[in-house]
């Protein structure tokens, strides 16, 4: 669900750079020492992910991971992922340089909208697999929802393509929905503490 180096123009650019700045610097802020292990983890997982991606037409598809990390890293999913994404522009030309913001607050910002309903919905005392299966789902489905918009706002020609994002992407909801309730279901028996809540 990248955006490729010169696809977009104007405003989505503007707006995209600004919100990974203000992004990253929040998750910044709330990152303690103790939190770099865990997030340096969930980076990794997110640059491996997303490298490993099928063509479908003019869009390719790939497992996005962001709701299980906006579970397990709320806002420190800025940072994550801007780490994860320079990764693969400077390594492997996976994006770029002038739509990292916007590819960062598309990843990022939709994780951790997945992320915090999935936390709520364990909190609640409600089975893990379904908070992680929401968040999952939630995460690929905001990220093709901001993807779209920002291809529609940098002119009418790409207005097919936004539609290819969204429709290419409805299976890789049903799969990171599973994905992501088997991992969190995982994590809440071993290590509750990294979802950010407790056993009942």
């Amino acid at each position: 669900m990248h955006i490729s180096e010169g696809v977009l123009s104007g405003y989505p650019l503007v707006v995209g750079a600004v919100g990974a700045a203000v992004g990253v610097a929040v998750g910044l802020k709330k990152i303690e020492m103790n939190d770099i292990p865990r997030v340096g983890i969930v980076s990794a997982a997110l640059f491996v992910a997303s490298l490993i991606h099928i063509n479908v037409g003019p869009v390719s598809v790939h497992l996005i991971l962001n709701g299980v990390g906006g579970i397990i890293l709320g806002m420190q999913l800025f940072p994550a992922y801007f780490v994860a994404l320079l990764l693969q522009v400077l390594l492997f030309q996976f994006g770029g340089i002038t739509v990292l913001g916007v590819n960062i607050c598309t990843m990022a910002f939709s994780g951790v909208i997945g992320g915090y309903l999935g936390r709520y919905i364990i909190k609640r005392g409600i089975q893990p697999w379904i908070g992680g299966a929401i968040a999952g789902g939630t995460g690929v489905i905001m990220a093709g929802i901001f993807t779209a918009m920002a291809l529609v706002f940098s002119g009418d020609v790409f207005i097919v393509t936004a539609k290819l994002v969204l429709i290419a992407h409805l299976p890789v909801v049903v799969i990171e929905s599973i994905v992501g309730g088997f991992v969190i279901a995982y994590l809440y028996k071993i290590m509750p503490s990294s979802l950010g809540v407790c056993k009942r």
